[in-house]
């Protein structure tokens, strides 16, 4: 569903003044402009703004994240940003407890809260209102992990498909997160149950969910990724990493699967031999083929109202 820019304000007017808990949700693929539409739509309904992205969580990773500065906040307060050391796993259990938390406390006081983020499945955890998984395995975890980097994947994606095809179409074989954690899910509870605890969607939503989309043309899109990429080169994105490492971080820290960390972790332990302008590329062509799957997850998703 699409909607005309005049009328969207009316949209989130009756929204809230309709429903007794409501929540706005603020989604769209990297370099949409999630980040200004949300504060303006939080001054003009009294809203705060709840992170819904996971590389934010973590602090000292600020430029590769586009995270927001205070003097962008323009004032509206933010919640579970710069909340993990970048050591620290950041998992949709924990998210979906921390943010229920905060929209409580914020429904509590007359505040509308504003979900904002491109992380589909926490943002899913939300407007969902997903059901838990079992807890990870370490051995299992390890042994899968193995497995997916024999062939990319492959073999993994496959096993997924004869235990559950539905499943297996939400998960891309490039997404070796969330594809070995569904195989782990599988192997750590009976399948016959296993399924149920794939993020099973409650009946029940605990909110009023109003699911704003920001998208841009493909070919605008690229463009904005790139040059938004290039600006981070430019901001010192590499200097922000070095001070990770000197601060103890490897690449191996949850918080370096970000877009980008890894990438020029890698390219500082090589002795900075890559011409500046591949490293750019490379982290630009990954962000690109990420934006992607953020839209085939969206458009899926007929409650979307499309900005």
């Amino acid at each position: 569903m699409s909607i005309d820019k005049h009328t969207w304000q009316q949209l989130v007017k009756d929204h809230c003044e309709n429903n007794e808990r409501p929540v706005i949700v603020i989604l769209g693929p990297t370099a949409s402009g999630k980040t200004a539409f949300s504060i303006d739509l939080a001054q003009s309904i009294n809203g705060e703004v709840l992170n819904a992205d996971s590389r934010q969580f973590y602090r000292y990773l600020d430029i590769g994240t586009a995270k927001i500065t205070e003097e962008e906040m323009n004032g509206v307060p933010h919640h579970l940003l710069d909340v993990l050391d970048p050591s620290g796993e950041a998992t949709v259990g924990w998210y979906q407890k921390e943010a229920s938390t905060v929209i409580d406390a914020l429904l509590q006081k007359g505040t509308v809260p504003i979900l904002v983020g491109g992380s589909m499945l926490y943002i899913s955890a939300m407007t969902d209102d997903l059901r838990l998984a079992p807890p990870a395995d370490p051995a299992i975890r390890k042994r899968l992990e193995k497995e997916y980097d024999n062939d990319n994947g492959a073999t993994l994606h496959k096993r997924l498909e004869a235990l559950d095809p539905d499943v297996a179409t939400r998960i891309h074989q490039n997404n070796k997160p969330r594809l070995v954690r569904a195989v782990e899910i599988f192997e750590v509870s009976p399948v016959e149950n296993a399924k149920d605890q794939l993020w099973k969607a409650s009946e029940n939503p605990k909110y009023d969910i109003l699911i704003l989309g920001i998208s841009k043309q493909r070919d605008e899109s690229v463009v904005k990724i790139n040059n938004r990429c290039k600006a981070m080169f430019e901001a010192g994105w590499v200097d922000e990493v070095q001070k990770l490492i000197d601060k103890g971080y490897t690449k191996s820290d949850p918080a370096m699967k970000s877009h980008g960390y890894k990438e020029i972790m890698e390219y500082i332990a090589d002795g900075n031999s890559e011409p500046i302008e591949s490293l750019q590329e490379r982290i630009a062509a990954k962000t690109r083929q990420y934006a992607r799957r953020q839209m085939t997850w969206w458009n899926r998703d007929d409650r979307i109202v499309w900005l």
